[in-house]
């Protein structure tokens, strides 16, 4: 049954690199409350995202909430007629907290598998995406090719994003010899920050690269430093997310088979992500 789409409240446009939102809230439920009603016991799931990652969760020049997870969310929906999905948008560095103490209760935000956050979230099993990170710097920087080359130096991380755990994890075993400057500005101004001289550098996946730096002013370095699993995020130790998770990575399987996630994929990030093997 095809879903009609309600967007209950225009958000601000901001924008901020690193996996972040922006400190506006926004409702949408996806599903038509009349056709649930007709439906009978349908379960509302609260989803929570941001809205300024470039081509992952933004608010695009019509006011409307889009993006590769936001329409990745909204196909799922489609295939989950017992969850009705309730997008709600916030600050990055909010989304976690909020999924804990229940405010919403899965975080849709190219979300990275690592073992700290294992340790404390639920992960759906199917990946939706993988990310490959590495160091960016200013296109004209030739002296930085490791975490080693960044002693000293400033870097630039979005606060709680995979990329700061990556830096946090080097601190902790070579005495901070990293300078980490944690980001509250958009996306376009990591550009200017690097480019300026005012950081060094940042870290961040293969295919964001382009997105947040669209006129090639920086360029990735060195080695792999990691790459990871993108999945959803969920409370752990709960029952009903457990089985949310379950039928989302049922629908993920779904949308891999008929090509509907590859096309997403290169729709929104201009390759298809959605498989190690591309």
């Amino acid at each position: 049954m095809k879903k009609s789409f309600v967007v209950a409240v225009v958000i601000m446009l901001a924008g901020v690199i690193a996996g972040c939102g922006a400190g506006t809230k926004n409702g949408e439920t996806l599903k038509d409350s009349t056709v649930n009603a007709a439906e009978g016991n349908v379960k509302k799931i609260v989803v929570g995202t941001g809205t300024a990652f470039p081509k992952i969760c933004f608010i695009d020049e019509n006011g409307k909430l889009t993006g590769f997870d936001v329409e990745l969310v909204r196909e799922i929906d489609q295939r989950l007629p017992e969850y009705e999905f309730d997008l709600q948008t916030q600050e990055f560095s909010n989304l976690l907290l909020s999924l804990e103490t229940k405010k919403i209760d899965f975080v849709a935000h190219e979300m990275e598998k690592n073992p700290e956050r294992t340790e404390k979230y639920l992960f759906n099993k199917e990946p939706y995406a993988y990310w490959k990170n590495k160091i960016i710097v200013g296109k004209d920087n030739n002296t930085i090719q490791s975490l080693d080359d960044l002693k000293g130096k400033k870097v630039l991380t979005g606060a709680t994003s995979a990329a700061a755990q990556i830096l946090e994890n080097y601190n902790k075993e070579n005495n901070n010899a990293i300078n980490i400057v944690y980001q509250n500005g958009a996306a376009n101004d990591t550009v200017s920050q690097i480019t300026t001289g005012r950081v060094d550098a940042t870290i961040g996946s293969d295919f964001a690269l382009p997105l947040i730096d669209p006129q090639g002013k920086l360029k990735t370095t060195g080695d792999l430093l990691t790459k990871a699993d993108i999945l959803f995020v969920y409370r752990k130790g709960d029952p009903e997310g457990q089985k949310l998770a379950d039928a989302i990575d049922g629908a993920i399987k779904e949308l891999k088979q008929d090509g509907t996630l590859a096309k997403l994929s290169k729709e929104w990030l201009g390759a298809d992500f959605t498989s190690l093997d591309k």
